[in-house]
């Protein structure tokens, strides 16, 4: 499963639910200055969450793709494995049938 589609996901429906509790907030805004003070703290605290969820994603999708690219650099180092193998089998292979040529010819 790829995880940065459901990683985008994710945000958007941070940022949706969100955006839902700001509209609440500014269409019931005529409280007094305390209540709009400790508003602004408690969105404070949500921007503070917000930003850690976006960095430990962040982080977490920069560790997917450093295991990508090992994986990658392995996946070719045993291709070219797989193609030295093959060709040294394939030249003894032709090497023996040309010495049992060569002793039937004899």
């Amino acid at each position: 499963m790829n995880t940065r589609p459901v990683v985008l996901v994710f945000l958007l429906l941070v940022l949706v639910i969100t955006s839902q509790f700001e509209w609440k907030q500014q269409i019931g805004d005529a409280a007094d200055p305390a209540e709009t003070r400790r508003r602004q703290q408690v969105l404070a605290k949500e921007d503070a969450v917000k930003e850690k969820i976006i960095l430990s994603q962040e982080k977490n999708i920069q560790q997917l793709n450093e295991l990508i690219e090992s994986l990658q650099r392995q996946l070719l180092h045993c291709r070219g494995s797989n193609n030295t193998v093959h060709t040294t089998t394939v030249a003894h292979t032709e090497v023996s049938e040309v010495d049992g040529q060569e002793s039937i010819d004899d």
